[in-house]
């Protein structure tokens, strides 16, 4: 893949012992899985550094190392880089410019990122070869790491690119290289670093200043930030639009959700449900694009539409007909923790336990309200975590929405219990919690889940919401 003249080259590093001409076969952060012939990358992480395990690496037979301390070693080559994290992204943009013919999609947002980024990964391998970064491998490893994997016989890439600082945006952009960006909204995520709405924009928005030809940006106009720049008069980035409440390129109209109350469902949506169903499948929902083409989406949540709506524009794009979108799309299945569904005795379970933050909570809000059930509504809600000093108050606001519409809740983690001051006086719906296991045995014993129940359980992912599962009855633990 890479001379060691290349490494060097590209990452301004120091050949401290071995063989300049020496080619490598590819590139290994992993001491476990690397293979001989790999250049081994001694990255520094918060749990480990990679130079602890230079001697095993060695003896898997790797012929070039990476190294940010001092190393000399017999019989290997070794370069000396100021920081390892940098040098692996420095690779990668190299690797990446050698494929400059193969397009490069990149999706970033405050949520939903992960989920539109596979629905047009799942849409465009119906006709392409497509690589994409697995899980929410979107960060300063996760995405060169991604790229190193490029090669020929790819035809496009779909990149996730994550962020909760500033600058991270334009670093995996600068190393991406993408010629379409896709940005699915800007909510209230990462406060903690980004202050605000303004500070959220901001930062997400250098994905689609450093586009690379033909640059085109597809945005979802229903979204205030983003419908501004979609009806900005420019010549580049190239602009798509896509949305479902205002005049775009891609309208979602005529949404049919299956298996939901309609009387809590956004715009004037007929329910076509089975009548007194308990919990049932997921909700099928259809609705029509541009008023002329029928889709179909197995899958919880009407923000959904908005991520297929994204995914149909990049379709497009790249020259698919809406029928061959549209097959694709009905076979799609989320990721999981993100609103999975399962019934299990007659209880259903919402399993959102990837992350959280407001904006994902309101969203997963309007799903557990909407859905048709014969029992409780029941929420499970972990802590929203990077909101900086707004973190209460933001807790306090999602509890108060949720007590519309909710029969019992259960919280989990400091700021969903010191919200509850805000919020005011006790509350016999509300049973709070230090830990999701404490969590698990008031779900499943205090209160005693019946059927005809759902649950939702939602929370940041430190949290770890999904041990609320862990011994769920008749399940092994899982859902989903």
């Amino acid at each position: 893949m890479f001379k060691v003249a290349e490494l060097l080259k590209v990452t301004r590093g120091q050949l401290i012992s071995g063989n300049i001409a020496l080619n490598t076969r590819g590139i290994s952060i992993d001491s476990r899985t690397v293979k001989k012939g790999e250049a081994f990358i001694a990255i520094k992480g918060g749990n480990f550094d990679g130079h602890d395990f230079i001697g095993e690496v060695i003896k898997k037979g790797v012929n070039c190392i990476i190294v940010q301390n001092e190393a000399k070693k017999e019989g290997v080559t070794i370069i000396r880089v100021k920081n390892t994290v940098k040098a692996l992204g420095d690779i990668a943009r190299a690797h990446r410019k050698k494929f400059k013919d193969i397009p490069v999609i990149a999706v970033t947002g405050s949520n939903g990122k992960t989920t539109t980024k596979d629905m047009i990964a799942w849409v465009l391998a119906g006709k392409f070869n497509v690589l994409k970064n697995e899980g929410t491998k979107n960060n300063h490893i996760g995405l060169p790491l991604t790229l190193l994997q490029l090669k020929r016989s790819y035809d496009i890439a779909v990149l996730e690119v994550g962020t909760n600082h500033f600058g991270e945006v334009e670093y995996l952009t600068s190393i991406a290289r993408p010629n379409i960006g896709v940005i699915t909204n800007i909510g209230k995520s990462h406060l903690e670093y980004f202050k605000n709405l303004g500070g959220v924009f901001k930062e997400k928005f250098e994905l689609i200043k450093n586009l690379n030809h033909p640059a085109i940006a597809v945005l979802n106009t229903d979204d205030a930030f983003l419908r501004r720049e979609v009806y900005k008069k420019r010549k580049s980035p190239f602009v798509v639009g896509a949305g479902i409440k205002s005049k775009c390129d891609f309208c979602a109209s005529e949404i049919r959700p299956s298996g939901v109350n309609t009387s809590l469902v956004p715009l004037k949506a007929k329910h076509r449900g089975r009548p007194g169903a308990v919990c049932g499948n997921p909700p099928l929902t259809r609705f029509t694009l541009n008023k002329r083409f029928e889709f179909a989406l197995s899958a919880l949540g009407y923000y959904n539409i908005h991520n297929s709506l994204l995914a149909i524009a990049v379709g497009r794009i790249l020259g698919l007909g809406y029928r061959d979108i549209a097959m694709r799309l009905s076979g799609f299945r989320l990721p999981k923790g993100r609103l999975n569904f399962a019934e299990i005795k007659g209880v259903g379970f919402i399993d959102d336990t990837y992350n959280s933050n407001p904006l994902s909570m309101q969203q997963a809000l309007g799903v557990l309200g909407n859905y048709k059930n014969s029992g409780r509504k029941i929420l499970v809600m972990g802590d929203m975590l990077e909101l900086g000093e707004q973190s209460v108050a933001l807790h306090a606001e999602a509890i108060k929405q949720a007590l519309k519409f909710v029969d019992v809740i259960i919280t989990v983690g400091d700021f969903t219990r010191d919200s509850l001051k805000i919020i005011g006086a006790k509350n016999n719906k509300i049973f709070t919690c230090q830990a999701s296991s404490e969590a698990r045995k008031v779900l499943f014993e205090r209160i005693g889940v019946k059927p005809g129940d759902i649950v939702l359980i939602k929370g940041s992912r430190r949290m770890k919401m999904e041990e609320v599962f862990t011994e769920t009855p008749a399940n092994n633990g899982h859902i989903g």
